[in-house]
């Protein structure tokens, strides 16, 4: 029986959620879901509104079910989580919920980089891509 990992990586912007993520990819058999691929989705159409934000939790909370449901190995996410706002403590629970039902592994990782070092990532390549 596969046990299913989920991964949560947090942190502030530019602290390098997604490097991480996607070295990790690299050396396991996790994938990748980051944060920005469900905004990416809707921002065209309703820039940084709350339209674009319900939409995206609507497609990230269906996409967690179907992939806890999968027989794949785990998933990584990529979140900024506002320590102070009650929606993302909900938001986080609700996720861990739902694969911690399926019997899931659960990794909270947080990502720290001084304020210097994020500036610094917040213009190389990567980040603008």
């Amino acid at each position: 029986m596969i046990i299913i990992k989920f991964i949560l990586l947090f942190g502030p912007q530019a602290v390098g959620k997604m490097t991480v993520g996607h070295e990790l990819t690299k050396i396991t058999e996790l994938k990748l879901f980051h944060n920005h691929m469900s905004i990416e989705l809707f921002h065209p159409f309703f820039g940084f509104s709350s339209e674009t934000w319900r939409l995206s939790e609507i497609v990230r909370r269906e996409f967690f079910e179907s992939f806890s449901n999968s027989n794949q190995y785990g998933l990584i996410f990529t979140y900024v989580w506002g320590f102070d706002l009650q929606a993302d403590w909900e938001f986080v629970k609700q996720t861990c919920d739902i694969f911690e039902s399926k019997g899931a592994e659960i990794y909270l990782v947080e990502l720290e980089a001084n304020i210097e070092e994020r500036i610094t990532r917040n213009a190389t390549a990567f980040r603008l891509d």
